[in-house]
């Protein structure tokens, strides 16, 4: 369950990371990557304090878990702050 969920969670890094890098101007897209992401740390703490943890796995399973908290603080920010701006003429 350990390295099975690392990987999961490795690949959706990699893929979340490039589609916010490259599509930030869709901002339902990418709320709704966000709050996947929120699942996967969930999900992803879960695990790592749970299931039985891969020696060789354990450094790079709290790399990938605290650079998805990164990354869907910077979603959110994208959203919301895009959402809430006020543009004066």
């Amino acid at each position: 369950m350990f390295t099975t969920t690392f990987w999961i969670l490795a690949i959706w890094l990699v893929i979340n990371g490039i589609w916010t890098c490259v599509a930030t101007d869709n901002r339902e897209l990418l709320k709704w990557f966000a709050w996947i992401n929120v699942v996967a740390i969930i999900v992803g703490f879960w695990v790592f304090y749970g299931a039985a943890a891969v020696a060789a796995l354990s450094v790079w399973f709290t790399v990938v878990n605290w650079v998805n908290v990164v990354l869907a603080i910077v979603q959110f920010y994208l959203v919301y702050r895009q959402a809430g701006a006020v543009h004066h003429a």
